[in-house]
């Protein structure tokens, strides 16, 4: 099923077991042309509002794109370099990463520094609802009390020796971008990725004071996700978003008009595939084992997100959850009704 520009009630219907118990929105679009969209359950469930296709919902992981993406601008601007070191940057602070991770090896996870959410890379991976912040959520609202959380990680591996996907990793690139652009985080996003794009419903927003269009995150047995989470997200989580501006993101970065052709194509070049799934990984992006489609995702407590964007066709398919798990089935069933 390549488009169903007239099949949105085919397309309906071939989602509805899978979208029965589902709270989110979904998307799918051909450019700027929205070919299928819909709200499905609850945004909070005390009051019982209802999630609309213009909720914003936390993207968790999906923000490492944002992140690549900003970063990319500061390296085009001169403030920072692929070669640039993270020790030329972080002083005394951080002892334990090793003087020789750069810029790029943490853009593309093979810097080897230790991980502050599942810091033993050899056990079991934590569930998303298990409470795995190592400081109180409350503490990280900002990109330098991020510090503390990454204090301790030993370096799992010498920089550049392989790749292993890492939330610090992108923790430290923004804690990075900030000190060498002397300009918080979230705005340097908002600057070099949200302002371009026209994203304007797209934030760190804090997750104790959340705004009336977004969604409360909820974990398996109904309980916020408030306590799971750092209370303001940084590089490698925590950003809202909503459908409309992700279909602004994938068709402005592809028309150039966030960063210069040869700046989005080092992002999005395969680099590395990830161990027992065989896709790749670029700088910030997934990407599938095959084909030309480049993909952002996240999971966390009270989030699921996934959204599928090919540059060749335009095709962009869309799904945004508030809870852990419930994006999965239903992006599932769109990458075999759109392949």
């Amino acid at each position: 099923m390549s488009s169903i520009r007239d099949g949105r009630t085919d397309l309906a219907s071939a989602l509805g077991d899978v979208t029965r118990d589902f709270a989110g929105v979904v998307s799918v679009s051909r450019g700027n042309v929205v070919e299928f969209e819909a709200a499905f359950g609850p945004a909070e469930r005390t009051h019982g509002v209802a999630n609309r296709v213009e909720t914003q919902f936390g993207i968790a992981s999906g923000t490492k794109g944002f992140t690549a993406v900003a970063v990319a601008g500061l390296v085009g601007a001169g403030v920072l370099a692929l070669d640039t070191t993270a020790r030329s940057l972080l002083g005394r602070d951080l002892p334990l990463v090793h003087p020789e991770v750069t810029v790029a090896q943490l853009l593309a996870h093979t810097s080897g520094v230790g991980d502050y959410l599942h810091p033993d890379a050899t056990g079991p991976a934590a569930d998303p609802d298990d409470y795995v912040l190592p400081v109180p959520p409350h503490a990280l609202a900002d990109t330098e009390g991020y510090v503390a959380a990454l204090a301790g990680r030993a370096q799992q591996f010498r920089p550049g020796a392989r790749f292993a996907y890492s939330d610090s990793g992108y923790v430290l690139l923004a804690l990075l971008a900030e000190r060498a652009a002397a300009t918080p985080f979230p705005a340097l996003v908002g600057t070099h990725v949200f302002a371009p794009a026209e994203m304007w419903s797209s934030a760190f927003l804090r997750s104790d004071r959340l705004p009336a269009r977004a969604a409360v995150g909820y974990v398996g047995d109904g309980r916020s996700n408030v306590l799971h989470l750092p209370v303001r997200g940084c590089g490698d989580g925590g950003a809202y978003s909503t459908a409309g501006d992700l279909r602004r993101f994938w068709t402005s970065l592809f028309a150039e008009r966030i960063l210069p052709r040869h700046r989005v194509a080092e992002l999005v070049r395969p680099r590395h595939r990830e161990p027992g799934t065989g896709r790749r990984y670029g700088r910030g992006f997934w990407l599938p084992a095959t084909g030309p489609a480049v993909v952002l995702e996240g999971c966390d407590a009270g989030v699921s997100f996934r959204s599928v964007h090919d540059p060749t066709s335009g095709l962009t398919h869309t799904v945004l959850s508030n809870t852990t798990r419930g994006a999965w089935p239903v992006t599932r069933r769109l990458d075999d009704l759109l392949r």
